[in-house]
């Protein structure tokens, strides 16, 4: 089983499930992935079971429901492979409507029994809070409650999903408090936050590590996404896109780095993957997936490990990146 209470000896992977929910849309505009088939995402997760992957993540908000149903149907013979799931997003699994944020603790304990039950888990192994901005006194409650769970082994350990330094350091004390999921990839190397988690021990779950697709290598200057899904929907929140295109910056600095990530005989995928790996020891990158060609690839990079510190250091070369400062809330 995936542990989530210690910093892993050697490279590991997990796979993010936000892609196999299917649409939904917040605000009128598509938040998902587009149109999935649920036959194709369940052989997609057995491919992940042979490669030996022990961790799926995923949330209440992805599909509104539908994500963690899949998965829990998937898994429902295998309760050794560990599940992480989200939790404070209000959502309505029949409009496939994400509403917006829940602060009331025993509306998100409520939450949590509805998580258990589409996962067919009596016990969840990781609950990340969902909302990235929320100010630590007002997330007081939420942990206070995560943390009486834990006491119960209702949950195995929770956690908070943020890219906020503050916030992470936060609830760092807790007994059962042991993960942050933070945006991290070669392109967004999360320099403020990343000290942080090392010096508390945290485990660093990555979410992005493909930067939406991005360093997928499957994806260039022509490609158009559709307003259907996040990447063509302009919902304001992330800027490796803009009118359903990758922007030339982003592009820029992938070709500038594509030699790197793709040697020894990587893929790209598998070279942004190595960069994580070699970035921090404390890093579980969880790229997201759609189909058992994608999972092959991506478990592939287990083989190849990270890249090396010169590689690294010669990427940092080329990028000449700018100091990188924590995010503003919006």
């Amino acid at each position: 089983m995936a542990d989530f209470k210690h910093i892993p000896a050697k490279p590991t992977l997990g796979l993010g499930c936000w892609a196999i929910g299917g649409p939904f849309f917040m605000d009128g505009r598509a938040v998902g992935w587009g149109e999935i088939d649920d036959n194709v995402s369940n052989a997609a997760i057995a491919a992940a079971l042979d490669h030996g992957i022990a961790h799926f993540d995923t949330a209440q908000a992805y599909g509104c429901g539908h994500s963690e149903t899949v998965l829990g149907e998937a898994l429902k013979n295998h309760p050794d492979v560990a599940i992480a799931t989200k939790i404070g997003l209000e959502i309505n699994t029949e409009t496939k409507q994400l509403i917006g944020p829940i602060n009331d603790p025993e509306v998100i304990r409520q939450t949590i029994d509805a998580s258990r039950k589409r996962l067919g888990r009596d016990r969840i192994d990781l609950v990340l809070h969902h909302n990235n901005e929320l100010p630590v006194e007002e997330a007081q409650p939420t942990f206070d409650m995560l943390a009486t769970l834990y006491d119960q082994g209702i949950i195995g350990a929770y956690g908070w999903s943020t890219d906020f330094p503050d916030s992470a350091r936060a609830f760092a004390d807790h007994p059962g408090f042991t993960a942050v999921e933070h945006a991290m990839n070669v392109l967004k190397p999360a320099s403020h936050i990343v000290p942080v988690i090392e010096d508390l021990n945290l485990l660093s779950l990555i979410r992005s590590p493909l930067a939406m697709g991005v360093l997928g290598g499957k994806y260039d200057a022509k490609t158009q996404f559709s307003k259907d899904e996040v990447r063509g929907s302009n919902p304001g929140w992330q800027d490796y896109f803009k009118d359903g295109k990758i922007t030339d910056a982003y592009l820029a600095q992938l070709n500038a780095t594509r030699d790197i990530l793709t040697s020894g005989g990587r893929t790209l995928a598998q070279g942004a993957l190595a960069w994580l790996w070699a970035r921090t020891p404390n890093a579980v990158p969880i790229p997201g997936f759609r189909t058992p060609e994608q999972v092959n690839d991506l478990c592939g990079a287990l083989a190849k490990g990270p890249l090396t510190q010169a590689q690294m250091e010669e990427i940092e070369t080329i990028l000449d990146r700018p100091e990188e400062g924590p995010p503003k809330a919006s």
